[in-house]
C-alpha cells in the first residue's frame, strides 16, 4: 500500500467518522445541536479539519441526507422485491417508506425539509437520490392503468410524505397509522372483488 493511498483511506474514514457523528447528534439533540464546534469535540479533530473536510454544515447535512437516500432506496427495494403481487408491493413500499421516516426523523429532515446542495427533479440528479423514488416508481407503475406513473408516483409520495410529517408533528394521531396507509393502498390499488 502506498502511502497516498493510506492517506486516502484515512481521510475517507475521518469523513465517516464526521457524517456519523453528525448523524447520531441529530437524531439525539436535533440539527441546531450539530455545529463545526461540537462535531470537532465529537470525534477528536480540530475544526480544521472537519472544513478540510466540508464547507460547514450544511455540507454535513448534505452529505447524511445523500447516505440517507442511499439507506432508504436500499430499503425501499428490499420491501418491494420480498412482496407478492402489485398491490402488496406498494403497501411494502408505502410502510419502509413511513417506517424509514419515523425511525430516522433528523436524517429524514435532512433529506426532505432541509435546504441541502443537491439536484432534485431534474436530468442531472445523481441515481443515488432517484433510487427511492424509482422503487416508489416500480410500486406505483403496474397499477397506473392510464395514468401517467410519474405523476401518479409524486401524488404517492406526496401522500406518504405528508403522513410521516403530519403523524411526527402530532397533528395526526400515530395510532391511526395503519389504517391510514390501508386507505391510500385502496385508493391507488383497490383489492380484487
Amino acid at each position: 500500500m502506498t502511502i497516498q493511498t493510506r492517506r486516502e483511506r484515512e481521510r475517507a474514514q475521518r469523513e465517516q467518522r464526521i457524517i456519523a457523528a453528525a448523524r447520531e447528534l441529530a437524531e439525539t439533540e436535533g440539527w441546531e445541536a450539530v455545529t463545526t464546534r461540537r462535531l470537532a469535540a465529537e470525534i477528536e479533530y480540530s475544526q480544521p479539519v472537519l472544513y478540510s473536510h466540508f464547507k460547514g454544515k450544511g455540507a454535513i447535512m448534505t452529505a447524511v441526507a445523500v447516505q440517507g437516500f442511499e439507506e432508504m432506496g436500499a430499503e425501499l427495494r428490499a420491501a418491494r422485491t420480498a412482496a407478492r403481487g402489485a398491490r402488496d408491493a406498494l403497501a411494502a413500499v408505502a410502510t419502509a417508506y413511513t417506517e424509514f421516516a419515523r425511525k430516522r426523523p433528523a436524517i429524514y429532515d435532512a433529506m426532505f425539509t432541509h435546504a441541502v446542495d443537491l439536484p432534485f427533479a431534474s436530468p442531472d440528479t445523481p441515481t443515488h437520490l432517484r433510487n427511492g423514488f424509482d422503487e416508489i416508481l416500480q410500486a406505483v407503475e403496474p397499477l397506473a392503468g392510464d395514468d401517467d406513473p410519474g405523476v401518479l408516483t409524486e401524488t404517492f409520495w406526496a401522500s406518504l410524505h405528508g403522513l410521516a410529517m403530519l403523524e411526527r408533528s402530532g397533528r395526526l394521531p400515530a395510532d391511526l397509522h395503519d389504517q391510514r396507509l390501508d386507505l391510500l393502498i385502496g385508493r391507488f390499488a383497490p383489492a380484487a372483488p
